[in-house]
C-alpha cells in the first residue's frame, strides 16, 4: 500500500524532454516560468514541472530570490512549482544571456544538441519537463521546495536510467521510429526516481505528507485510504488494518499531517468530486457514490462546507476551457522578473 505510487497514478503524470545542449564556458540561459512554457510545449495542462538534467561538466542554477545551487554531473535539478530561474557555467556568465538559437530548437522540437558558449569547459545537460493535475498531486507538490537537486549516479538504477535517456535522446534526434514515446516513459521514470531519492533523504524530524508517507504506520494508512477511497472506512477499521490502536493512529496521522485520517479522507474525496465536477458530465449521484457517499444530500452538504457552493453550481463555475495561447515568447529570456 505504497501512498506516494497511488497519488502518482491517479494524477497521469506524462514527461517529455525538449532541448538537450552541449555548452562550453561562459555560457547561461534563463528559462521562463512553466505557466508561460506550457501553453506551447504542453497545451491544456494545468501544471507544469521542469528539470535539467546534467550529464558533463556542471552548472549554477539562480531563482530570482533564493540561493544559487550547484551542479554537478549526474545531478538532477526539479522546479515542482515551475518557478522562472537562471542555468548557467557561473563565473563569467551573468544575465542578459544571448538565445543562441534556443527559440527554434525548442519550437521544431529538434532533439539535437545545440552548441554555443564561449569555448571553455565543456557542460552537457537535458531539459525536460512533467505535467499534472496541480490539485491531485498537491499532496506531493505542497511538501516540495521551489527547487531541489539529487544525484542519479549512486546506484546502479540511476545509472540505466540516464544512459538510457541519453541513447534515446540520440534516437530521437535521428528520427527513429517510437524514440519519442519511448523516451517520454523514460522521462517519467527519471522524474519518479528522483522524487524518491529526495524523499528517503529527507530529514526524520520533518513533518508533513512526503515524510508521512515514508512512516510505516501513516504511509500505509495513506495508501489504504488512498487506494480505496469509497470503502466505508471508520478510524476502528483503518487502526485494525494497520495494526494499531485508534488513538495511536490518530495521534501518529495528525503529528505529520496535522489533522486526523478521517478528516484528511474526507478533504481528498471531495477534492477528487471536485476535479470529476469539473472535467466530466458525469452525475452528481454518480460522482458522489464513487467517492464513498451513500446519500447525495450528505455529499452536497459536505461539498458546500469545503467549497462554499453546491456542486451544481461549482461544475457551472469550473468547468474546464480550452486553454488560450500566451502570448509570451516560449524561448529562455534574458531576464526573470518578466515571468516572476
Amino acid at each position: 500500500m505504497d501512498a506516494f505510487s497511488e497519488i502518482l497514478s491517479g494524477v497521469k503524470m506524462h514527461g517529455a524532454v525538449f532541448f538537450t545542449a552541449e555548452f562550453s564556458a561562459p555560457w547561461g540561459l534563463s528559462m521562463p516560468a512553466a505557466n508561460v512554457m506550457a501553453a506551447r510545449l504542453a497545451p491544456g495542462a494545468a501544471h507544469l514541472v521542469t528539470y535539467h538534467l546534467v550529464v558533463e561538466g556542471g552548472a549554477v542554477i539562480e531563482l530570482a530570490d533564493g540561493p544559487s545551487i550547484e551542479l554537478k554531473a549526474g545531478d538532477i535539478v526539479i522546479f515542482p512549482h515551475g518557478d522562472p530561474h537562471h542555468m548557467s557555467s557561473g563565473k563569467g556568465a551573468k544575465p542578459p544571456f544571448p538565445n543562441y538559437g534556443i527559440s527554434v530548437k525548442v519550437k521544431s522540437r529538434d532533439l539535437s544538441p545545440l552548441r554555443a558558449g564561449g569555448g571553455g569547459e565543456t557542460s552537457r545537460f537535458v531539459c525536460g519537463y512533467m505535467t499534472c493535475d496541480p490539485y491531485l498531486s498537491r499532496p506531493i507538490l505542497s511538501g516540495l521546495p521551489s527547487v531541489f537537486k539529487v544525484n542519479v549516479r549512486a546506484d546502479r538504477a540511476g545509472h540505466w536510467l540516464e544512459s538510457s535517456i541519453m541513447h534515446l535522446v540520440d534516437e530521437a534526434a535521428s528520427g527513429r521510429v517510437g524514440s519519442e514515446a519511448m523516451l517520454a516513459k523514460l522521462s517519467e521514470a527519471l522524474f519518479v526516481d528522483t522524487l524518491r531519492r529526495y524523499v528517503v533523504g529527507l530529514p526524520e524530524q520533518q513533518m508533513g505528507w512526503l515524510t508521512g508517507a515514508r512512516d510505516p504506520i501513516v504511509g500505509k494508512s495513506l495508501g489504504l485510504l488512498h487506494s480505496r477511497v469509497a470503502h466505508p472506512w471508520t478510524i476502528a477499521d483503518l487502526a485494525d488494518q494497520v495494526g494499531i490502536s485508534r488513538s495511536a493512529l490518530v495521534e501518529r496521522f495528525t503529528r505529520y499531517l496535522s489533522e486526523p485520517p478521517m478528516t484528511y479522507l474526507t478533504r481528498w474525496r471531495l477534492q477528487l468530486a471536485a476535479r470529476s465536477l469539473e472535467g466530466t458530465s458525469r452525475g452528481v449521484a454518480d460522482i458522489a457514490a464513487d467517492v464513498g457517499y451513500e446519500s447525495e444530500a450528505a455529499f452536497n452538504r459536505a461539498f458546500k462546507r469545503e467549497f462554499g457552493q453546491p456542486p451544481g453550481r461549482y461544475r457551472g463555475d469550473h468547468r474546464s476551457s480550452p486553454t488560450k495561447k500566451a502570448s509570451e515568447p516560449l524561448e529562455p529570456t534574458a531576464t526573470l522578473d518578466r515571468h516572476a
